[in-house]
């Protein structure tokens, strides 16, 4: 039996009785991605309200606050979403939408005018200030258009 858990660099030990589990590199994090809204309902023809619609999910499942200030979200093309100065609340999610809007404690922007996340398959990447891996998310096929990860 394999067990895996989340990231992607990651190490692997065998344990007594065989039992494989992999470890991810930053076991240790708190913030994750939660969850992503890969393709956005109804036809992708654009529009600020279509493109909005679709979101990656952060969440901090910690008791303390921890500040997201430098940390990118990004997709393997290489679109990048980089967090001003910011705090995710204990316990808390934000989203960070694909689109334009104005910022707030739960939704965050990367202004842009047309979709981040391929509805065939895409990775979501989270990495922290230092440019150290924290998550990821894959997906990779056209499903519900949604994904919790």
């Amino acid at each position: 039996m394999r067990t895996t858990l989340r990231g992607t660099a990651a190490l692997s030990l065998m344990l007594a009785g065989g039992l494989a589990v992999t470890a991810p590199a930053d076991a240790g994090s708190p913030v994750v991605i939660s969850a992503v809204r890969y393709d956005s309902p109804g036809a992708d023809r654009g529009g600020n309200k279509s493109v909005n619609a679709e979101y990656v999910k952060i969440t901090n499942r910690s008791r303390s606050a921890r500040s997201l200030t430098g940390w990118t979200l990004r997709d393997r093309t290489g679109h990048t979403f980089r967090f001003p100065a910011f705090t995710l609340r204990a316990g808390r999610s934000v989203l960070v939408h694909s689109g334009k809007g104005r910022a707030t404690a739960k939704d965050r922007y990367f202004g842009l005018t047309w979709y981040v996340w391929n509805n065939t398959g895409d990775t979501a990447v989270l990495k922290n200030r230092a440019g150290k891996t924290v998550d990821t998310c894959r997906w990779s096929r056209l499903g519900a258009g949604h994904r919790s990860c």
